[in-house]
């Protein structure tokens, strides 16, 4: 859902895409939330859980402005895109935020990737229905 959502995103806005890519791939296992022991579950029990993931984006200096998209685990981001807030430097670029989700809101998601990103300016963020349209991603996106 989250990918999708993206791609309408970029292809509305014109912007480049990057997908954040785990270095070992979640099955539908490792996401089942109902199980305590999946891995997702268990990632999102540990604050300092930081799943690898692979490469970085290119020539990431260019971007001034980033949108972050992620689907909601637990009222938050998953620790895969705290990863990546850590991998690169944000500093001085504007963080927006934007999550996927049936009923579950973006939570504090934005503040916890301005934790993990002081030196940037992260926004609140918003969460989005898979059947958003291009045209309200549009809207949303040219305020920042």
């Amino acid at each position: 859902m989250t990918k999708k959502v993206a791609g309408r995103l970029a292809e509305a806005t014109g912007a480049d895409l990057y997908e954040i890519e785990p270095l070992e791939k979640y099955t539908a296992a490792d996401i089942d939330w109902t199980n305590k022991q999946s891995r997702s579950s268990l990632e999102n029990a540990d604050l300092s859980a930081r799943p690898a993931i692979k490469g970085h984006v290119d020539n990431f200096a260019q971007y001034d402005r980033v949108f972050v998209g992620f689907p909601v685990w637990w009222y938050r981001e998953p620790r895969i895109i705290d990863t990546f807030i850590e991998s690169e430097d944000f500093s001085g670029k504007k963080v927006i935020p934007f999550a996927t989700s049936g009923v579950s809101p973006i939570g504090d998601s934005g503040k916890n990737l301005q934790i993990l990103a002081p030196d940037a300016t992260v926004v609140e963020g918003k969460r989005f229905p898979a059947e958003v349209s291009a045209d309200e991603l549009k809207t949303w996106a040219e305020q920042f």
